[in-house]
């Protein structure tokens, strides 16, 4: 095996009277792709962070490979002293790399290089920050959560520019997906130590199940010798005065032992508050639209859902989704068709921006309002530090000012005001922000088992995949369309994932100003004429259509012979019927992947020709 290019070990740091880091390792040689994962505060950050030499331990050490390049993205990244986002990404560079992909990366990820750092939005900071560190191509890149704030094409960028990159990556993540795609490796950060699995996040939550049982097991086997011994110190003491007093000092020290254990965290108790049922029918719109400033928003849009329907809403950010979801709820009106809500209808909503809390309110405060020890949880009161307990906050945090939280301690607080609300619809904006795996989990078994009808939105493909019986994604345009199943059997009918808003589009369709309008449009189109390329959206479907198309021959082949069985239609005509109509689907949509698959490879021959 090669020699490390970033070797810690036994690191020990304390804040306060708890050890975040007891012992902790991690092993990066060249190539390698780990995956970090542990409960939210459990210190994944700060290992990254001495990883990075940002941060010193108590005690440990840290060795770096002579030579190796090492670049850290933070979660919250410094644009102090830059006037743009290119000076920001240039900064990052060494005297040996290439000026040129630093403007190239930030124009793949949306970005023109011009920008403020002082006036970027928290996709866009992230985006002008993985610029910065991918840009050098260094021999180990250490990622702390690089698809916060993203959408859906940028983090499917994301993972085919990593997955190109020859550098050691160390990954912090709560996307199992993305985790899934690339790490190779898994390190798990718990209660202060750490483990390795050489193998990629697939295999981990099975691992770590069966560590943790098998430690359930050890502790059981502990208390019960304690007993004996328990009893033979009562019962069984004899004249033997040496044999004794080494037996009580065993005994001393395996309840020491038992005393002093670090057990794993427990779960998240998320119970959702019901209110009475609502009608069967909750929510009716016919051809809605809404437009902003000339720039259609939602364009012609109608769905109806019914009670216990799961909706996802996927789409670039900027896309109009949260806007749809106001005007199916009645927060806004439409310009024009018609919304109609069911009977019975209370809706309990989680704000993905966390706008609705006071950085100097305390946590106690933020969820009685003040005033009192009690939560309203669905009508009845529960006293606060139990609620709090239940979203693993602990009695010393209850009145810490909410500033002082972590994103998911944000989040999990988030969730606990909205899930007391008596409610028959959830509206979730961007749930799974910060969450992590463990919370994730529970969350998806609540939706699951949610009696009423649940509306959200993420970025999170495998949430989806596991949660929501239908898909409406953003077409582009205003255009919405709503497809059955999850994000893969919305790709598999579709043909194609979520893609890039097309700038240049919009600006094309946005408004005119008076005075000289002709002049500037042509101005505008002879630049852009001039500086033509495949866009975003354009290179990646280059890279995506050839998998697609061989997943649809691969389909069309299995149906072709489900189809060619002779005693099929005899046997079922129902499954014959729907064999053909799904064989008919499959070839319409590989025949229009490869024609647009061809118009992009002549287009590209064109552009650099």
């Amino acid at each position: 095996m090669a020699p490390p290019l970033v070797l810690l070990q036994d690191i020990h740091l304390r804040f306060g009277a708890t050890p975040l880091l007891d012992g902790a390792e991690l092993s990066v040689s060249s190539g390698e792709r780990v995956c970090l994962v542990g409960r939210n505060g459990s210190g994944k950050s700060t290992l990254l962070k001495v990883a990075a030499g940002l941060m010193e331990p108590d005690t440990g050490t840290r060795f770096f490979q002579p030579g190796a390049t090492v670049r850290y993205l933070p979660q919250e990244p410094d644009f102090s002293g830059h006037a743009t986002t290119l000076s920001y990404v240039e900064a990052g560079l060494g005297p040996g790399d290439d000026a040129y992909r630093a403007q190239y990366l930030l124009d793949e990820l949306g970005l023109t290089g011009k920008e403020d750092p002082a006036h970027l939005s928290g996709g866009e900071a992230r985006r002008a920050a993985l610029a910065r560190v991918i840009a050098p191509e260094p021999d180990v890149l250490l990622l702390d959560e690089p698809t916060n704030h993203l959408d859906l094409p940028a983090i499917e960028w994301l993972e085919s520019e990593l997955r190109g990159l020859r550098s050691a990556i160390v990954l912090i993540s709560h996307d199992r997906r993305f985790l899934e795609t690339l790490s190779r490796a898994t390190v798990w950060l718990d209660r202060g130590q750490t483990r390795r699995l050489d193998q990629g996040f697939s295999a981990f939550e099975a691992w770590r199940d069966q560590v943790l049982e098998q430690e359930e097991s050890e502790r059981h086997k502990l208390d019960r010798k304690i007993v004996a011994e328990l009893d033979w110190l009562r019962y069984g003491v004899t004249a033997r005065r040496k044999r004794n007093v080494r037996r009580l000092g065993l005994l001393h020290s395996m309840r020491k032992d038992r005393r002093e254990e670090r057990r794993a965290v427990g779960n998240v108790k998320l119970a959702v508050s019901e209110a009475e049922t609502s009608g069967k029918l909750v929510i009716e719109a016919k051809g809605i639209a809404k437009s902003y400033e000339g720039r259609a928003v939602v364009k012609d849009f109608s769905t109806r859902i019914l009670r216990g329907d799961r909706i996802g809403i996927v789409g670039p950010n900027g896309a109009g989704k949260t806007t749809l979801i106001k005007l199916l709820t009645g927060e806004i009106a439409p310009d024009a068709g018609t919304v109609k809500l069911g009977t019975n209808l209370e809706i309990a909503s989680l704000d993905q921006k966390r706008a609705a809390l006071d950085p100097a309110t305390t946590l106690k405060d933020a969820l009685t309002g003040g005033g009192s020890d009690q939560v309203m949880v669905g009508g009845q009161p529960k006293h606060v530090m139990g609620y709090l307990k239940d979203f693993l906050f602990t009695p010393e945090q209850a009145n810490a000012p909410l500033g002082v939280l972590s994103g998911g301690e944000r989040g999990r607080l988030m969730l606990a005001r909205s899930l007391a609300l008596p409610s028959n619809m959830l509206v979730l904006d961007e749930p799974t922000n910060d969450l992590d795996l463990e919370t994730l989990d529970l969350l998806q078994e609540m939706v699951a088992d949610y009696p009423g009808t649940v509306i959200l939105v993420s970025h999170d493909r495998d949430f989806l995949d596991r949660t929501v019986s239908s898909v409406i994604v953003a077409e582009g345009e205003g255009v919405f369309r709503e497809y059955a199943g999850g994000y893969a059997d919305m790709v598999a009918q579709r043909g194609r994932g979520v893609e890039a808003r097309d700038k240049a589009s919009e600006k094309a369709a946005a408004p005119k100003q008076k005075g000289g309008e002709a002049k500037s449009a042509g101005t505008e189109e002879t630049k852009a004429t001039a500086r033509r390329r495949l866009s975003f959206h354009e290179q990646h479907a280059l890279k995506t259509l050839p998998k697609t198309m061989d997943d649809l021959r691969a389909r069309l082949e299995k149906l072709g012979a489900e189809i060619a069985d002779p005693n099929l239609y005899a046997r079922d005509p129902a499954r014959f019927d729907k064999a053909s109509a799904a064989l008919a689907e499959a070839q319409a949509a590989l025949d229009a992947a490869e024609e647009e698959w061809l118009r992009l490879e002549i287009l590209k021959e064109e552009l650099e020709g």
